[in-house]
């Protein structure tokens, strides 16, 4: 998955995070969302730059209606922003277990293998583990983050979310062996 920026990850991060509230916005109107001072010309600059940098690593597009200028979060940028949800300081998820297991069933076509590829990524930043070959075990609740996954990215039926408080003790063993590689 394409990384973003070093040198300008606040701005990027922003960026994708204001995108992410609408369909599309226009470049003024992001440009008010993430430099609200508009104190001098460096952070239009900045913004400039990011948006240069998202377009090219595919996470945005831009669109010209005639009178404005929009930017919209491509499929990959919804990917990136999932990501970042995940590994974000904001989003820290209880590490104490509420009694409940999250098992996300995956059942991906060859032909959207990037997305499938993306979720596994998605899976393991989210300490999901792999008990079987589409089968995904997790004690923590990031079951509303994979349900808002899976309806933008048309998921519907390639994917089941159960949770549920009981588990046979050979599913418990295979988690815990898991967890050890």
């Amino acid at each position: 998955m394409s990384k973003l920026n070093p040198k300008k990850p606040n701005i990027q991060k922003a960026i994708l995070k204001v995108l992410a509230e609408k369909p599309a916005i226009s470049l003024a109107e992001l440009n008010n969302k993430v430099n609200p001072l508009n104190a001098s010309k460096k952070p239009i600059y900045a913004l400039t730059r990011s948006l240069k940098g998202l377009r090219e690593a595919g996470f945005i597009e831009q669109v010209s209606s005639g009178q404005n200028d929009y930017a919209r979060l491509t499929s990959k940028g919804k990917n990136k922003l999932n990501c970042l949800k995940i590994e974000g300081d904001e989003a820290l998820v209880s590490n104490i277990w509420d009694g409940f297991w999250r098992i996300i069933i995956l059942d991906i076509p060859e032909e959207r293998k990037s997305e499938r590829e993306a979720l596994r990524y998605l899976l393991k930043k989210a300490n999901f583990v792999c008990i079987k070959n589409t089968v995904w075990i997790s004690p923590l609740p990031y079951e509303n983050l994979f349900t808002n996954i899976k309806k933008d990215l048309g998921l519907s039926t390639e994917i089941m979310i159960l949770v549920t408080d009981k588990l046979d003790p050979e599913t418990n063993l295979a988690f815990l062996e898991a967890i050890k590689k």
